[in-house]
């Protein structure tokens, strides 16, 4: 089985594998692989405007009974120890330790059934991240190119770009514990080319860099010019050799390379000492508020997709002292810093051309166990859902007395992934083909129409 693992910074393997990156003096073989050759998508009458997607992943699950779908009526062993805040919703409430989204409940559409049959973090994180089932899955199948690919993946192969930007960016944190490798963060069976990158690193730190954006030492960019100019000449004489096609893919590779280190747009995205100490105050001087903001940067640069952990791996997983650690650790800078997101966005006038979706892979178990906490559970669970035409101040679907299972329609993974590539612009019922050179669709979902047209289920 082949794994895809990422290491420390930007690391898609396969950047610029041409034997010119130590003549260009710069870092970057690892940062971008090469195109290869494959039809364009067509584009539905609903894609003519691409959304952006700005993904804010609660990686191990967050609890849907201690958030955003408060059981308050219920028995102690469910209702847990968290009080009810009103929102900016008439009759709504969420937990007390969410004061900043309960009074900008009005940006944002809950959803409170989402629901799948499965409780293991591997599968169940690619069914979110993908918008299908793992294939072949079973207990803790790690990652392969097997898999189906992640949003951003796919909007990279089926819209080439040759700008010299990603697709996708994934930071802080890269999902692995020990030898596991979370499947969904990479390109599956599309293979590493369309693979998003993969940011290690914490903005909040003063020394935080992605090194793979850095140019040599005692290099600038008219120096990078030079050297250009001269990897031009040797590719002019290349081309009387037999091998014109090959040469010719090499210098694409070399542009795209060139293009990415002189892009001011996409290198300053992560010097955050642009922004003003009041708005990375905003946020939070948190490694989430930080994240967050350069997220924020690299919708504003031009990364279609981004995804933004919150946390290392598994980071939400409360088998126990659940409230504890909500309300001291996990809850406060999440808060603050989707909070400052939302509002960010809106003042920008980006908040209609930027979906800000934020979920974990499943939701916590009704009943809480012997040592203070929730464990796994598939069927039911809540997604906050944002911009990009989506009808804020809403709540969609009901779940049951206890928070168990849905008690109007549920919303599955493949629905979020439907309605994600709806606003990427990507049809519905575009087809790829997998590793065995079968025809398959992309996605199996139905588009969350409740969102946009506020009608709640």
């Amino acid at each position: 089985m082949q794994v895809h693992q990422h290491y420390t910074g930007v690391s898609r393997r396969e950047l610029i594998q041409t034997g010119y990156s130590g003549l260009l003096g710069v870092g970057l073989s690892s940062a971008l692989g090469r195109r290869s050759q494959g039809a364009p998508a067509q584009r539905s009458e609903a894609s003519r405007s691409p959304k952006s997607v700005l993904i804010v992943f609660l990686t191990g699950a967050c609890s849907h009974h201690d958030t955003f779908d408060m059981k308050l009526e219920a028995p102690a062993e469910i209702r847990g120890e968290f009080q009810p805040i009103a929102t900016s919703i008439p009759g709504y409430s969420i937990c007390e330790h969410l004061p900043q989204l309960a009074v900008r409940a009005n940006k944002y559409a809950v959803i409170r059934t989402l629901s799948h049959e499965d409780n293991n973090h591997l599968m169940s994180t690619h069914h979110v991240l993908t918008g299908q089932k793992q294939p072949g899955g079973f207990f803790d199948k790690i990652a392969s190119r097997d898999d189906w690919p992640c949003y951003s993946s796919a909007l990279s192969f089926l819209r080439r770009r040759d700008d010299g930007l990603p697709s996708g960016v994934n930071l802080p944190t890269f999902l692995r514990e020990g030898p596991l490798v979370w499947p969904g963060q990479h390109a599956g069976f599309l293979g590493q080319n369309f693979d998003p990158w993969q940011i290690t690193g914490d903005p909040n730190k003063p020394d935080f860099r992605v090194d793979a954006l850095t140019m040599a030492q005692g290099m600038d960019v008219n120096h990078l010019g030079q050297r250009q100019m001269l990897l031009e000449e040797i590719n002019r004489k290349q081309s009387q050799f037999a091998e014109v096609a090959q040469s010719l893919r090499l210098q694409k590779d070399q542009q795209l390379a060139f293009n990415l280190l002189t892009s001011s747009r996409l290198g300053q995205a992560f010097e955050l000492h642009r922004e003003p100490d009041a708005m990375r105050d905003r946020y939070g001087r948190t490694t989430e508020g930080q994240s967050l903001l350069t997220a924020r940067r690299l919708i504003e640069a031009g990364v279609p997709v981004v995804q933004v952990n919150m946390g290392r791996v598994q980071n939400w997983d409360s088998h126990g002292d659940i409230f504890n650690t909500l309300k001291t650790r996990l809850l406060p800078p999440v808060d603050q810093g989707v909070s400052a997101l939302l509002d960010d966005l809106e003042s920008r006038g980006r908040l209609n051309d930027t979906l800000v979706m934020m979920l974990g892979e499943f939701g916590r178990t009704p009943k809480i166990n012997k040592e203070r906490g929730r464990d796994h559970w598939g069927p039911c669970f809540f997604g906050l859902f944002a911009g990009a035409g989506v009808q804020g101040g809403q709540v969609i679907g009901r779940s049951d007395v206890t928070g168990a299972y849905p008690a109007t329609r549920g919303f599955s993974p493949n629905d979020v992934g439907a309605t994600v590539y709806h606003l990427l612009g990507l049809p519905a019922e575009v087809e790829v083909e997998d590793r065995l050179g079968r025809r398959v669709l992309l996605n199996r979902g139905d588009v969350i129409e409740s969102l946009f047209n506020g009608t709640a289920v």
